[in-house]
């Protein structure tokens, strides 16, 4: 049996993500998560195996090599531009037992099935149906899944389909950009539930999970954003912040008033928002919020209190749980 670290020694991994002809691929993973994953997902030689986000071609690559010429891989993305360069990379590599398709991962690929293998390198809004119906008994499944309806606040989760029903075996820290229904051009900017978007002066946007409540004009999110931008409150949480351990934490409160949001590049930030009021944590461990005496921000330093009371837990130390939604099922943690 080939283990990824053997795996990884034989593909050139720059070779997929800095192809000389096709250029620099932005729609990668970091390649020490990537063999992450796949040490999990537990690949054996003549396997049928599906990935779900084509990208560089390099996590096909790893596929190819641990199920052996006896096994297929079959890598499905969005991005037709993404699926056909990787498919000329592979070929170029005499890599034979690789299928690249642009098509809608969300949907599955029935024309392969039964796969005994899935890994997901996107996140769809809920753990869809057709994924699981195209499982063997058995089948192990490793994927992105959000644990609330706000971007950002996932988990990766290993899922044994058992008799046609998935079962959580275990989750991890991490996630992959939204699963979209077009090509996605600008990585910055999630691809779900974004509820208001500036690109003037500069890009921020926000998400609210009470959306629901919001008019047609998105008046409440734009008004909550527009409170964290100008002449906002700011103060230092001097503890630091462990943000995997934070954004589940905050996920996992159950409080419709969650919101995430993007006020400057690269920077992400949590917290609770009303029609009124609004206050976040930034990454770098910067509270805004509209005011000081805020009773948004009265609810984030709560969160943050409990948060530290309960000692930071890691996203794994959860109880996961899938609840079945209509056709799909979403994923929930609780401790």
């Amino acid at each position: 049996m080939t283990t990824v670290a053997e795996a990884a020694e034989t593909v050139p991994e720059r070779h997929y993500t800095h192809h000389e002809e096709r250029g620099v691929t932005p729609h990668r993973s970091n390649p020490v998560v990537i063999h992450r994953e796949l040490t999990t997902l537990d690949v054996h030689e003549g396997m049928n195996v599906v990935e779900f986000g084509t990208g560089s071609g390099y996590s096909g690559a790893l596929l190819s090599q641990l199920v052996g010429p006896s096994g297929q891989v079959t890598s499905l993305d969005i991005d037709a531009y993404l699926a056909r360069w990787a498919a000329v990379i592979h070929q170029g590599r005499g890599v034979r037992n690789v299928e690249c398709h642009d098509s809608d991962g969300t949907a599955g690929f029935a024309s392969r099935v039964p796969y005994d293998r899935m890994v997901a390198w996107c996140t769809p809004p809920l753990l869809p149906r057709a994924w699981v119906d195209q499982m063997v008994d058995g089948g192990i499944i490793v994927a992105p899944l959000p644990i609330a309806a706000v971007p950002n606040m996932t988990v990766v989760a290993k899922i044994v389909v058992r008799e046609g029903q998935p079962e959580v075996e275990s989750v991890a820290t991490g996630g992959y950009i939204e699963a979209t229904t077009s090509p996605k051009g600008d990585l910055d900017l999630p691809g779900r539930w974004v509820d208001w978007e500036n690109r003037v002066p500069g890009p921020s946007w926000i998400s609210i999970a009470w959306r629901g409540e919001d008019d047609h004009l998105r008046t409440g999110a734009r008004t909550a954003l527009d409170r964290l931008l100008k002449n906002a409150h700011t103060e230092p949480y001097g503890q630091g912040i462990d943000w995997p351990s934070w954004r589940t934490f905050a996920a996992t409160r159950g409080d419709h008033r969650l919101t995430m949001a993007g006020l400057t590049p690269d920077m992400w930030a949590i917290g609770h928002t009303t029609t009124t009021t609004a206050a976040v944590i930034q990454q770098d461990g910067t509270i805004l919020a509209d005011a000081p005496d805020s009773p948004s921000l009265t609810v984030l330093r709560g969160w943050l209190t409990q948060w530290e009371e309960v000692g930071r837990p890691a996203p794994a130390t959860y109880i996961p749980t899938l609840v079945r939604t209509g056709d799909s099922w979403d994923l929930r943690l609780s401790r």
